[in-house]
């Protein structure tokens, strides 16, 4: 099923790219519209990231917009947070979403209160993409899905898209925000296909997706967990289970009406995200849920979110670290009662 956001533009001419694809639109598109737009970060350039998402642009724009740097997140990010201060709207690039524990100073402790200690006198318009995501085969280092740590800082704003749509038009919101804003891409979806409008449009933040409608249960999913969430969400549809899955899209803002009301319509909820479990994104969404909508619920809402262990580099051991369809469906039929 389409995301409801994609329904509202299907007067549009869309064709079906990749997730990859739409993220290096949107920043042609944003570098075209606004000279102050560049991107700067580790194998940037002429090599387009090792996921090669940014592949072409450096021949469009040049080695002054899109800058190779030194292998320094610190560095990196201090300048791109330096460079929004003073007027210019920098994409800084942190190639796995691991490296930003490198730039949390640059990050929690000066992009995110810059604004707030000068008395609003000052701005920080950054845009910090990294990634997040295992199954990878990439071990432990670079594997971790962190976005819990950033969500949990005033003064950011957190997203993460799931379909090329939603890269796009987040993506662009987030590049003409005045805000410094995390923008986390899971690698493993980069070649994901969908639909996405040849025309210009913007995903506003704090709005979240219902990207299927159901009636018996809701899965609230974030990121790649969506896709897994879908397709749990069809596995239990032949068992008579009708699954709503919503996707919060950013985790700061937050929209937590349209997940309350979810939750009050089908009484039941799993929260499934690839963050650890442990203090993580599923124990906030889960709260919101439980305070909003106790009294409509007919069982507690169940969280699924990563392993508690470092993610192993073992493709087999990996494969378990992190929810997969068969585990929600596992996990829906309990909560319904068809155990």
């Amino acid at each position: 099923m389409l995301s409801t956001t994609t329904n509202q533009n299907a007067d549009q001419k869309v064709r079906e790219i990749t997730l990859g694809q739409a993220i290096r639109e949107a920043l042609a598109e944003e570098m075209r519209r606004d000279p102050r737009v560049f991107i700067m970060g580790e194998d940037v350039a002429e090599a387009g990231t090792p996921f090669k998402v940014l592949s072409g642009l450096v021949e469009e724009f040049g080695t002054l917009r899109v800058i190779d740097t030194p292998i320094s997140e610190a560095g990196i990010t201090g300048l791109g947070v330096g460079g929004a201060m003073t007027g210019m709207r920098p994409v800084i690039d942190i190639m796995f979403g691991d490296f930003i524990a490198l730039a949390l100073d640059q990050i929690a402790n000066q992009a995110a209160k810059v604004h707030y200690m000068s008395g609003g006198k000052l701005k920080v318009p950054l845009v910090v993409r990294t990634t997040l995501g295992a199954t990878r085969r990439t071990a432990a280092q670079h594997s971790q899905s962190l976005h819990a740590w950033v969500s949990h800082i005033p003064g950011l704003k957190i997203v993460l898209p799931s379909t090329p749509y939603d890269a796009k038009g987040l993506l662009k919101t987030a590049i003409r925000d005045e805000n410094p804003v995390i923008y986390f891409e899971d690698k493993m979806m980069y070649q994901l296909k969908g639909p996405v409008p040849e025309d210009d449009y913007t995903i506003p933040f704090g709005v979240a997706d219902i990207k299927r409608a159901g009636t018996d249960l809701t899965i609230v999913a974030t990121s790649s967990m969506v896709q897994i969430a879908l397709e749990a969400a069809e596995k239990l549809a032949a068992l008579d289970i009708s699954t709503e899955v919503i996707d919060p899209r950013t985790m700061f803002p937050f929209d937590k009406d349209t997940l309350i009301e979810s939750a009050k319509k089908t009484s039941r909820v799993i929260v499934v995200d690839e963050g650890y479990e442990r203090y993580g994104v599923t124990a906030e969404i889960a709260a919101v849920i439980a305070e909003g909508a106790f009294y409509y619920l007919d069982a507690p809402v169940k969280r699924m979110g990563a392993m508690n262990v470092p993610v192993p580099f073992s493709p087999v051991l990996e494969d378990l670290t992190v929810p997969t369809a068969a585990s929600v469906v596992e996990v829906a039929k309990t909560i319904c009662g068809r155990v």
